[in-house]
């Protein structure tokens, strides 16, 4: 028995009966009989765990990955509504400049309208006209008059319309003309 407790032999499972006459358990463990079972047990154990141990750093190393991933989808996905913020605004700011292109493009063409009108009339009653609107109408008018003439090789009537017009009125039109207000309360 002494040479099964130091592990020389394993006379356990012949002594079985005897241990269990007296009412001991056998001990049912196996013990390496010898260094060498010795060292590959412990080289199995430490195989194992060194295994466990790269198991739990790969899984360490997935979760910081995910937690990373997850970060950088929030980011994308609020950069991505950034974006979208931006192109709604740069949108609206279009709509914008087209309504106001849109305006003076429809500006332009009715004030081409009314020249056209008031250059067909007689020159007193188209400035009783002119005497009614907006100093910066008249303006208007008056350079698009200008042009027209110009372009067609002919005597502009804005000059003679300002002759016929109250004086006053006459002397503060040609001032706004001659500093080219783009509107009058630029100039006010």
């Amino acid at each position: 028995m002494w040479f099964d407790y130091l592990g020389i032999i394993q006379a356990k499972k012949w002594f079985a009966p005897v241990y269990r006459l007296f009412g001991l358990q056998p001990q049912t463990t196996s013990v390496p009989s010898s260094p060498s079972n010795l060292e590959e047990e412990d080289l199995d154990n430490a195989r194992w765990a060194k295994r466990l141990e790269a198991l739990d750093v790969r899984s360490e190393e997935l979760d910081k990955r995910e937690a990373d991933i997850a970060a950088g989808e929030e980011n994308n996905a609020q950069i991505a509504q950034e974006l979208e913020d931006q192109k709604k605004a740069q949108e609206e700011r279009e709509k914008t400049f087209n309504n106001e292109v849109k305006k003076y493009d429809s500006r332009m063409v009715n004030i081409e309208q009314i020249v056209e009108n008031l250059t067909g009339m007689q020159p007193k009653n188209a400035v009783e006209i002119l005497q009614e609107m907006d100093d910066q109408d008249i303006i208007d008018i008056l350079r698009k008059a200008d042009e027209n003439a110009k372009a067609s090789g002919t005597q502009s009537l804005g000059a003679y319309w300002l002759s016929l017009m109250k004086a006053d009125r006459a002397a503060e039109i040609q001032r706004k003309m001659a500093n080219k207000p783009l509107s009058i309360d630029d100039d006010e």
